[in-house]
C-alpha cells in the first residue's frame, strides 16, 4: 500500500512542502529512512538527525522546516501525525483469516459479518461476536461473553464467562480476562472461597498488552472505560474501575476495588492499594507504591532512583535510623524553643 504526500496531508490536515505526488510506502527512523519512506521529528534534540536524513519525507513542525533537507509534511504534532501515518501503512497481519475448520463454536453463538476465528479456538454457548471480529488461534471465549465490532484477540487469549468488550478493542497474546478475583474469608485459619459472581466490562477502543490479567468482580463488574491502554503483564484485581483515557504501563498491580480516574498516567511496576480512589489527571511515576488516595491532579513519585551499591548501603543505613534521628531532632527543637 502506498500514499502520495498530498493524500497523507489531506488525512492529517498537514501542509506539503516539496513534491506532493511523491509515493510513501513505509515509515522508518530518521537515521535509517530512505527512498519511499517517511519519518518524523518531535524532539528538537534529535534535529541533527533531520539535517542528515535520507528519508523521502519527514513529518515536522514549522519551526523545524528550515533544517529539513527533503520533502516535508508540516503539522502541529508530528508524533501524532506519525502514529496516524503508521496506521495507514501498517503491515501487521490479522490474528485470523476466515473461520478455521478446527475452531469449536457452539451452535447458538451469534456471529456478525466477516468474523474470523483461528485454529483450535473455542467459542462457548451464548457468545455474541460483532462484525469484523477476529479471534486468534487457541483463544477461549466463555459463555455469554460479547465482543463488539472490529475487536481483535491475538493467539491464546482467554475470556472467561460474562465478559463484555466494546468496539475496536485489541488484546495481545496470553492475556486472561475474567478469572476469579482474590476473594476469601478466613475461619480459624481455614480459607473459604467467595464465588466471584460479577463480570468484566470493557469499553470501546481499549488495548490490553500481553499476559495481563483482569479479574472478574466479586458481585458487580470490574470496569475498564473507553480509550484506556494497559501494557503487558499488569494485574487488575476484582472490581477495579479505570476511567476514560488512562494509560497503565507494564507490570503495574492494582488491588481490589481501586477506582482510577480519567486521563491518569501510571508508570511501570507501580503498586496500588485497594478500596481507594485516584483522581482524574494524576500521573504516577514508575515503581511508585500508592498506599493512600490521590485527591489532587499532579505528578506523584515514591520509587528510589538507582544508586551505586556503596551509596545505597549508606542510604539504607540512614533510613533504618530515621526514627532515632526524628527523636533527636525533636529534642533539639524543644531545647531551642525553651531557650528562646
Amino acid at each position: 500500500m502506498a500514499f502520495t504526500l498530498e493524500q497523507l496531508a489531506q488525512r492529517l490536515g498537514a501542509q506539503v512542502h516539496g513534491d506532493g505526488n511523491l509515493e510513501i510506502r513505509k515509515v522508518a527512523t530518521l537515521e535509517k529512512a530512505g527512498e519511499g519512506e517517511i519519518s518524523f521529528l518531535s524532539n528538537k534534540k534529535y534535529r541533527h538527525y533531520l539535517e542528515q536524513t535520507q528519508a523521502a519525507a519527514v513529518l515536522i513542525t514549522e519551526a523545524d522546516l528550515p533544517f529539513c533537507p527533503t520533502n516535508a509534511l508540516v503539522l502541529k504534532d508530528p508524533y501524532v501525525g506519525f502514529a496516524r501515518v503508521a496506521q495507514l501503512l501498517d503491515t501487521t497481519p490479522q490474528p485470523a483469516q476466515d473461520i478455521h475448520p478446527s475452531a469449536v463454536i457452539a451452535a447458538d453463538v451469534k456471529l456478525g459479518e466477516r468474523v474470523a476465528i483461528g485454529a483450535n479456538a473455542v467459542i462457548e454457548s451464548g457468545v455474541v461476536l460483532g462484525d469484523d471480529v477476529r479471534i486468534g488461534p487457541g483463544c477461549f471465549v466463555g459463555k455469554h461473553s460479547k465482543l463488539g465490532d472490529r475487536s481483535r484477540l491475538w493467539a491464546n487469549v482467554t475470556l472467561y464467562h460474562n465478559v463484555t468488550m466494546g468496539t475496536d478493542c485489541l488484546v495481545q497474546s496470553g492475556t486472561v480476562i475474567g478469572a476469579d478475583g482474590f476473594g476469601y474469608a478466613n475461619e480459624r485459619g481455614e480459607w473459604i472461597k467467595i464465588p466471584q459472581l460479577g463480570g468484566v466490562t470493557i469499553g470501546n477502543r481499549v488495548e490490553i498488552g500481553a499476559c495481563t490479567t483482569i479479574d472478574r468482580g466479586a458481585l458487580e463488574d470490574t470496569r475498564i472505560a473507553d480509550n484506556v491502554i494497559i501494557d503487558n503483564q499488569c494485574q487488575i484485581a476484582h472490581n477495579v474501575e479505570i476511567g476514560y483515557g488512562t494509560a497503565v504501563a507494564g507490570s503495574t498491580v492494582m488491588a481490589g476495588s481501586l477506582k482510577v480516574g480519567k486521563y491518569c498516567i501510571i508508570g511501570g511496576a507501580s503498586v496500588f492499594n485497594g478500596h481507594m480512589e485516584i483522581c482524574d489527571q494524576a500521573t504516577v511515576t514508575g515503581m511508585a507504591m500508592v498506599m493512600r488516595p490521590i485527591t489532587e491532579p499532579g505528578i506523584y513519585s515514591s520509587g528510589i532512583p538507582l544508586q551505586t551499591n556503596k551509596e545505597w548501603r549508606k542510604t539504607a543505613a540512614r533510613v533504618l535510623r530515621i526514627e532515632e534521628m526524628h527523636k533527636r531532632i525533636s529534642k533539639l527543637e524543644k531545647k531551642l524553643s525553651d531557650e528562646q
